[in-house]
């Protein structure tokens, strides 16, 4: 088999390889980003639902049908400071 021009590498290679480092260090800077987010949420506690207020447990027992109207807004008033009926 017959090479030509020594064995070198043409402008398309020279081309070719410059494109591929570029491509391999995009790559690697994309994948340790990645890795520093990933940590970093890893690492970060759930927020927790709001605790329970007075005016929702309220709300909750009204829906359940454990009080009546009358006493879920009699007890409504009284929780917002409202003078009652």
């Amino acid at each position: 088999m017959m090479f030509w021009y020594d064995h070198g590498m043409s402008g398309w290679g020279y081309a070719w390889m410059g494109i591929g480092a570029l491509v391999f260090w995009v790559a690697l800077t994309v994948a340790v980003v990645l890795l520093i987010r990933y940590g970093i949420d890893s690492g970060r506690s759930r927020p927790q639902p709001p605790p329970d207020t007075a005016e929702r447990i309220l709300a909750e027992r009204f829906a359940r049908g454990e009080i009546g109207r009358d006493e879920f807004l009699d007890r409504l008033d009284i929780l917002r400071g409202r003078p009652t009926r």
